[in-house]
C-alpha cells in the first residue's frame, strides 16, 4: 500500500442535472462532469444544460460528449455529431471535454480521437472509462498519453474503482507526472480515503448520489416510460449534499 498522496485531493462530481451540479458546488467539490442520463453511465448534456450551468455554477465543468448508449465504437457520422456537441460545449465556455474512441479490437481509435482533440482544442480531453474496456490498458495509456490526453477515468477494469486499486495505482506509477489517472466508479463517502490511500491518486470521481421522490400528487403507477428495472417515474437520482460533502470532509480526516 502507498502512503497517502500530501497533495490536496481535487474531487469531481458528476452531474446530470443543473440541481446536481448546484448541489455539488455547495457540498464542495472542486469540479462538475455534467452530463445527461446518469442511470445508462452518462450521455452528452443538452446544449441548455451546458449553457445555464455554467452560468449558475462557478467551478470548472467538464462535459461529458457521448452520443449514445452501448459501447464506444462511433461511425464517422457519430464522430462528427460528437464535434459538434464539442463546439457547442466550448461555446458556452466549458473548462474541458469528456469523451472515448475505441476500435473493434478492444484499442484506441486513435484517427478517431485525434479528431475529438482537434475539435476540442485548446480545450483538454479526459478518457472516460472506455478505457475499461480496452484489451491493454497500460500500452493504450502510453499512446493517450503521448496523443495530449490530460487524464483518464478508470475503475482499473473492475466493477469499481475498489476492486479496481491494484490497476489503478499501477497506472498512478508509471503515467502520475504525465497523465493524471482518476479513479472513479461505486465511489463513496465510506471509501474514498481508502481508494486514495491504496493509489495514490491526487483526483476522484463519484455521483454522491441518492434517490429523490415527485412531487407529483396524481400518480399513474400502472404506465412505465422506460426500463422497468429502472427508477420509476416518480423518483429520480440526484446530487446529495450530505455524501458529497462527507466524502470530502473523509479525505482529510
Amino acid at each position: 500500500r502507498k502512503e497517502k498522496c500530501m497533495k490536496p485531493i481535487l474531487v469531481e462530481v458528476c452531474a446530470d442535472s443543473l440541481e446536481s451540479a448546484q448541489i455539488a458546488q455547495k457540498a464542495g467539490a472542486q469540479r462538475i462532469e455534467l452530463c445527461s442520463a446518469l442511470s445508462c453511465g452518462g450521455l452528452t448534456p443538452s446544449a441548455a444544460l451546458m449553457e445555464y450551468t455554467k452560468k449558475k455554477v462557478t467551478i470548472p465543468i467538464h462535459v461529458l460528449i457521448r452520443p449514445r448508449s452501448g459501447d464506444f465504437l462511433y461511425s464517422d457520422d457519430e464522430i462528427q455529431i460528437m464535434c459538434r456537441d464539442i463546439e457547442i460545449a466550448k461555446s458556452v465556455g466549458v473548462n474541458g471535454i469528456v469523451c472515448g474512441v475505441l476500435t473493434p479490437l478492444g484499442t484506441v481509435d486513435i484517427k478517431k480521437l485525434q479528431i475529438l482533440l482537434e475539435a476540442a482544442s485548446p480545450l483538454k480531453i479526459s478518457f472516460h472509462r472506455a478505457f475499461d474496456m480496452l484489451k491493454d490498458p497500460f500500452a493504450c495509456a502510453a499512446v493517450l498519453k503521448d496523443m495530449g490526453v490530460e487524464r483518464i477515468l478508470t475503475s482499473g477494469q473492475k466493477p469499481s474503482a475498489v476492486q479496481g486499486t491494484k490497476m489503478i495505482s499501477d497506472l498512478i506509477s508509471i503515467f502520475g507526472n504525465k497523465l493524471i489517472i482518476m479513479p472513479g466508479a461505486g465511489i463513496n463517502e465510506k471509501n474514498v480515503k481508502a481508494v486514495i490511500t491504496a493509489t495514490g491518486a491526487t483526483e476522484v470521481h463519484l455521483s454522491g448520489k441518492s434517490i429523490k421522490n415527485s412531487d407529483m400528487i396524481f400518480r399513474n403507477e400502472s404506465v412505465v416510460m422506460g426500463s422497468p428495472h429502472s427508477l420509476s417515474e416518480f423518483e429520480h437520482y440526484i446530487a446529495d449534499e450530505y455524501i458529497i460533502s462527507r466524502a470530502i470532509k473523509s479525505i482529510n480526516e
